[in-house]
This record gives structure tokens, C-alpha cells and sequence, in this order.
């Protein structure tokens, strides 16, 4: 049976929090850089994240799941929000309500707008004894996924990516050049100053970075014109 493709997945399929937004936004990122092989390697929270993406959209539920799952271990919030939604549909794994509602919580750790509203409607579909097991289940995800623990692992990662690639501990680029594979595989360069900003390497702004397309979502917004009479069926018996 063919599943229904929730609001969060649409978000994630159109790249929202990655290279761009939803489709009526202006791209923020240049995608030969952040698309690239060279720079999801060293952000393993994204690379997983895609991978996982596009495991779920052929229907690859159970490999979407492990895949979800290693990002979910680098602090990727819209993963660990697809973990969750997975549990809920049962794509993949057992329908299971409370674990389902343990990693929206913990998705919406960050107050991301979207997985909140998600999340209080899981609670609202819950029983009793199923907020119980939520609770109890939540609090085993957070002691290993939860922002605490989950964000070092990435830090260390963009760390020692931005040192070793480099050669300098300050992280200085000078005129470097990075070589990335462009479409048919051949090699494009971009600026060094452009791969390395801050913004994708710097802990704090990384994670900036990570939060602010989620935080600012856009709304969309619906033109109406007046309404228009209906004709009769004798006035348009007589057109004819």
C-alpha cells in the first residue's frame, strides 16, 4: 500500500534546512559547495540525513531508517523527527505510538515551530498507558541522541575536517582552492574562503546555520478574487 508523504518529508525532500527551502524560497547556500561529496563527509549529520531521504522517497523504509538514525547520532533534528514519523506510520518498523512521540520530543528539542506542532499532536493521539511508555522511552533516546552528548560528536567532526584539510590549526585558508566533482564528474574549484565559512565549520554557527531555516519557516499565502456568479442552466443553454 502506498504510504502518504508527510509535511516534514516534503520539507526534507525539497531541501528545507539544507541548500535552500521550500520551493518559494531563494537557495541560501551554494549547493556545488554543501551538496558536495567532499563537505558531507565531514558533516556526517547531513550526509546521513540525504541519504535517508532518499532511501524513503523510493520506499527504502528500513534502509531509510539506519540511515536516519546515524544522523540522528549527530544531532540532526528533521532525522530524529523522521524517526518518529516512521514509528507513527509504521514505515519500516512496527507501528509504535509512544516511541514515535519519545523521538518527536526529542526532535523538537530546539523548539523548531513545525516538529513542536507535530509533537503535541502525537501526545493528543496517545493513551494513558502510551504516555506512560513515552516517557519512559524518551528519556533512553535522549541519554544517547539528545543535544547533551549528540552535538560534541559533530563538533569534534567539523574540528578535526577543518584542521586536517586545511593543514592549520587556526584554520587559516589563504589562497586555498578546493577541488570538487561537478556534474559528469569533472572537477570544479571553488574558493577556500567560501568552503570554510565560518558558518559551516564553527560550532555555534553551524548549529545557527542548522536552526535557522526551521525556525523561520516560511508561510505560504493564498490570493483570493471576488466570487463569481453562477450561471443558470437556461443562460447557458442560450450561449449555445
Amino acid at each position: 500500500m502506498k504510504k502518504s508523504i508527510t509535511y516534514l518529508a516534503c520539507a526534507l525532500s525539497l531541501g528545507l534546512g539544507l541548500s535552500g527551502g521550500l520551493q518559494a524560497q531563494k537557495p541560501r547556500d551554494n549547493p556545488q559547495i554543501v551538496q558536495s561529496e567532499a563537505f558531507l563527509n565531514s558533516h556526517p549529520d547531513l550526509k546521513y540525513r540525504n541519504m535517508g531521504m532518499s532511501n524513503y522517497l523510493k520506499g527504502r523504509f528500513e534502509e531509510a531508517m539506519v540511515h536516519f538514525k546515524r544522523a540522528a547520532y549527530y544531532a540532526d533534528k528533521p532525522s530524529q523527527g523522521m524517526i518518529g514519523e516512521m514509528h507513527w506510520k509504521g514505515e519500516g518498523v512496527p507501528i509504535n505510538k509512544a516511541e514515535a512521540y519519545a523521538w518527536l520530543d526529542l526532535a523538537a528539542e530546539r523548539q523548531y515551530p513545525d516538529l513542536l506542532v507535530i509533537r503535541e499532536r502525537y501526545w493528543k493521539g496517545l493513551s494513558e498507558a502510551e504516555r506512560e511508555k513515552a516517557v519512559s522511552i524518551g528519556k533512553i533516546i535522549y541519554e544517547k541522541y539528545g543535544d547533551a552528548v549528540a552535538k560534541n560528536r559533530l563538533e569534534i567532526k567539523l574540528r578535526m575536517a577543518r584542521m586536517n584539510t586545511t593543514g592549520s590549526r587556526t584554520g587559516f585558508t589563504g589562497s586555498l582552492k578546493i577541488y570538487l566533482a561537478g556534474p559528469g564528474g569533472q572537477a570544479i574549484s571553488v574558493d577556500g574562503s567560501q568552503f570554510y565559512q565560518e558558518k559551516y565549520w564553527k560550532p555555534e554557527q553551524y548549529w545557527q546555520w542548522q536552526d535557522t531555516p526551521w525556525v523561520n519557516s516560511p508561510t505560504g499565502k493564498v490570493k483570493t478574487s471576488d466570487l463569481m456568479p453562477v450561471k443558470s442552466k437556461q443562460e447557458t443553454d442560450k450561449q449555445k
